[in-house]
């Protein structure tokens, strides 16, 4: 009986990644700004393809197995438009590569994390974008500190009387009197302020766009613990691969020693010639099983390398390995209630409305007075030397009469983006208990299924062993012993996806529960 090889996609390989973005608006001279808060779901990008090892008859495909292709995989066109724009949806697929250190370096789950909280696009662009909003309050903040500047100026002039609309009377006697001054220079150095006195939409505006700083440090916050995540997943992608590639070599020595035990079997006329030629096509299945599992392993790493910084050409190992962690000791309340008090994009949507309030009052104060004002201070002359002091000094107050609606405009769109942001904020709420919900029990699931799988794999094991035994002796034929081949390999199998899926559920654990950086070390058993 032939082995057949089937993939898998677990949908627990990746988080939907979020995106940070800042929308900026400009209407009728006025600016807002929507920090797009980012949205965790425990729907899962499909970051790699795992080569798992099956059977003909009963499918071992496991519960967590859905057929959702990865995005962008690194052996194929990563360049290509579709790819492009998977990348610019989801930046945490990608990073900023660091150059190769041309040996070997040996990373463990901390050290991977450090090195995707560095180089990690989604991370670095979220940074940026908080700069950008760092520079709106400070852009604000300067519409109410005085504003002070110097002047210097030198001219010569001509001055048109006519144009000026003077007209001297004609003296009798005396020629008449010409049409311009004449030319003549003049020198102005002057000094000048101005400062709005009372101005309460700059305030409220100035207030939003702080309370916009704030939502966008906690996005970035919010950001480290996406990374996490991806990081994390990828990590343990390339452990379960890895485990995959050393149980595929195990499957093929044992494939081996069969096919020589059958073919001295043939040989010596104990056994017919098909049982060697059953045997030297598991030998062969084997072999090829090994070449795929290899195969995607190595685009795996590749994966992993883009997401930690690491250069496509760098060797590295990780230390890490899958293990059967049971969860901390708590429970789902106490974990709901640590993800609502600390997630820091349940933060930044709540600093989002805040931001929301502000700008409504700013719209609403656009009906108040407005009163500024305005000095300089200087000289002026016909050269330096001779320079006579000037001043001026103007209190302005504004009042709007009529704007033909433009006010009520702008309010009924600022209280239209508040409801926007209160009904987004409740509903991230909502989103986060279920997060923490589902990772919750797809942890306790796992973990159960951990240790189901290991006592079927040592049971499969001595399977194989006593009809090893009874083919050696005669009792049986080979077909025994291709079949209990395939319950020891489906065994593996599911060991290794059931140890996989662990590690996967408890990093997104972490990731529901906010903090992940922290968060994670403790869930794990201290990797």
């Amino acid at each position: 009986m032939a082995l057949t090889y089937k993939t898998f996609y677990f949908n627990n390989l990746w988080m939907d990644l979020p995106m940070h973005s800042k929308t900026v608006t400009a209407q009728k001279g006025r600016t807002e700004m929507a920090i797009k808060q980012p949205i965790f779901s425990l729907a899962i990008l499909a970051a790699g393809a795992l080569v798992a090892f099956g059977q003909t008859g009963p499918d071992y495909a496991s519960a967590y197995s859905i057929t959702t292709p990865k995005p962008i995989s690194p052996a194929e066109g990563t360049t290509t438009p579709s790819a492009q724009a998977t990348q610019r949806q989801n930046p945490y697929l990608g990073s900023v590569p660091a150059k190769s250190t041309g040996t070997l370096i040996k990373l463990s789950l901390q050290d991977s994390l450090a090195r995707g909280l560095r180089y990690n696009l989604g991370l670095v662009e979220s940074e940026h974008a908080s700069s950008d909003v760092r520079a709106d309050r400070l852009r604000a903040l300067s519409a109410l500190l005085p504003q002070v500047s110097a002047t210097a100026r030198q001219a010569y002039e001509n001055i048109s009387y006519q144009e000026i609309g003077l007209k001297l009377p004609a003296i009798p006697g005396l020629p008449a009197l010409p049409a311009t001054s004449g030319g003549f220079g003049y020198q102005d150095v002057r000094v000048a302020a101005s400062q709005r006195l009372f101005d309460p939409q700059l305030r409220q505006r100035y207030q939003a766009r702080k309370a916009d700083e704030q939502a966008s440090a906690l996005s970035v916050k919010d950001a480290r613990d996406v990374v996490v995540l991806a990081v994390g997943t990828a990590y343990f992608q390339v452990v379960a691969s890895a485990a995959r590639v050393e149980t595929a070599k195990a499957q093929m020595a044992a494939a081996q020693e069969f096919d020589q035990l059958t073919a001295n079997r043939v040989k010596n006329e104990v056994s017919p010639e098909i049982e060697s030629l059953r045997a030297q096509v598991e030998r062969q299945s084997a072999e090829q099983h090994l070449t795929n599992v290899t195969n995607q392993l190595e685009i795996d790493k590749l994966t992993f390398a883009r997401i930690t910084g690491l250069a496509i050409d760098q060797q590295f190992e990780l230390t890490d390995k899958p293990s059967a962690v049971r969860l901390a000791e708590m429970t789902l309340e106490a974990a709901t209630t640590d993800a609502l008090s600390g997630r820091a994009d349940l933060a930044s949507a709540q600093a989002a409305v805040r931001a929301a309030e502000s700008t409504l009052r700013a719209e609403k104060a656009q009906r108040l007075p407005v009163l500024s004002l305005s000095a300089n201070y200087g000289g002026g002359g016909r050269n330096v030397g001779g320079l006579s002091q000037v001043y001026e000094i103007a209190g302005a107050i504004s009042v709007p009469l009529y704007t033909g609606g433009r006010i009520s405009a702008d309010i009924g769109q600022a209280q239209a983006d508040l409801e926007r942001r209160r009904a987004e904020y409740e509903d991230l709420r909502g989103r986060i208990a279920y997060d923490v919900r589902v990772a919750w029990l797809d942890a306790t699931a796992s973990n159960s299924s951990v240790q189901v799988a290991e006592k079927n794999r040592a049971l499969a094991d001595r399977a194989l062993e006593q009809s090893r035994d009874r083919y050696v002796n005669g009792v049986t034929n080979y077909l025994e012993v291709v079949q209990a081949q395939e319950a020891v390999a489906a065994a593996n199998e599911n060991t290794i996806q059931s140890l996989y899926s662990l590690d996967v559920a408890t990093i997104s654990l972490a990731r529901a529960m906010g903090a992940a950086e922290t968060r994670l070390p403790q869930l794990l058993g201290g990797k």
